[in-house]
């Protein structure tokens, strides 16, 4: 895979490495990395083979060698970190979610636009070749007319109230976290519902342990969607048609098999699309092709403000609600 642009990465957790693994297989190109920890950025730069480490983000968005952004802090953080690269006149990729909610989801959408940059959200599963695949067998019809969408995101993650997905300043919980793969996803098979239920289970330091939701429309399709931070689950990922289904096995969100049925549940097609890596290099090249001129081909940014409400929405009927909103 070619690479047309060059890459600085904002912050160096566990995402970021995730990332920069995935862009250096794909031998996309990677000039910095900027992190606020002493000794942090060298030393990822060191792991990664990366020329200028950073000691601060803004010398990391300055640096004239970098003409986009991977902001992989904490969503909490993610609006002040893609505004300050926007400024630089650097294009962004936002880790998902792509804020803490809406109000700052559009502050960053107005902001790109205003600069003539690219502002993107890192849901790197819709680029991934099986949902590529899924959105072309839909739009052909194999399935009939889509009724129904199921999907979960459930894991057993660290209970420590001190970690990061149980903080609320930290922005924690299953929610944004977790819950943002179904609802994309609903999304992104559905459009944005015009009905929501939700109802959740809190942990001891105030955010969602457990979240369920049922999205309607308006002509009567549904979506039915659930996230947790403390049991493991089956992480798969069903659409139901008039004329069929297709089931994503586990785990739905990362490279794995599609299977196409028909209406009498039997196997039609199966697709699967080896990948070497986790993934996230696809969403890169997203990137780069809508900085090239070329039109998005899933979840433009105004898609992703929009997802934001329908989080925001969700949040206000389970009662989440973090510090300073």
């Amino acid at each position: 895979m070619s690479t047309a642009l060059r890459w600085g990465i904002l912050a160096t957790g566990h995402i970021a490495r995730a990332f920069a693994r995935d862009l250096g297989d794909a031998r996309f190109t990677i000039t910095a990395v900027g992190s606020r920890a002493p000794g942090a950025a060298e030393a990822f730069a060191a792991e990664f083979g990366i020329p200028n480490p950073h000691g601060s983000y803004e010398q990391l968005v300055a640096d004239p060698e970098v003409d986009v952004i991977y902001v992989a802090t904490p969503h909490p953080f993610h609006v002040d970190a893609a505004l300050l690269a926007i400024d630089a006149g650097k294009h962004v990729l936002i880790e998902k979610p792509l804020t803490l909610n809406r109000a700052e989801a559009q502050r960053i959408a107005d902001r790109a636009a205003e600069r003539g940059v690219i502002a993107m959200e890192a849901m790197w599963t819709r680029f991934l070749p099986h949902m590529v695949h899924l959105r072309e067998r839909i739009a052909a019809g194999a399935i009939g007319e889509v009724r129904t969408v199921i999907a979960d995101h459930t894991q057993a993650l660290p209970t420590d109230p001190e970690h990061r997905l149980q903080n609320p300043a930290l922005g924690g919980g299953a929610l944004l976290d977790l819950g943002i793969y179904p609802v994309s996803f609903a999304v992104d098979v559905l459009g944005l519902p015009t009905s929501i239920l939700a109802h959740a289970a809190m942990t001891p330091t105030g955010v969602d342990r457990q979240t369920a939701m049922i999205f309607g429309y308006d002509d009567g399709r549904q979506a039915v969607l659930q996230c947790a931070l403390d049991t493991a689950g089956s992480n798969r990922a069903i659409v139901l048609g008039t004329a069929g289904a297709i089931e994503l096995d586990r785990v739905w969100y990362t490279p794995t098999v599609l299977t196409r049925y028909d209406r009498d549940w039997t196997v039609v097609e199966r697709f699967e699309q080896p990948v070497a890596t986790r993934g996230m290099h696809f969403q890169a090249a997203e990137l780069e092709r809508r900085a090239a001129g070329e039109p998005p081909s899933s979840l433009p940014i105004d898609e992703s403000v929009a997802i934001m409400g329908v989080l925001d929405e969700v949040r206000g009927l389970i009662g989440l609600r973090y510090p300073g909103e």
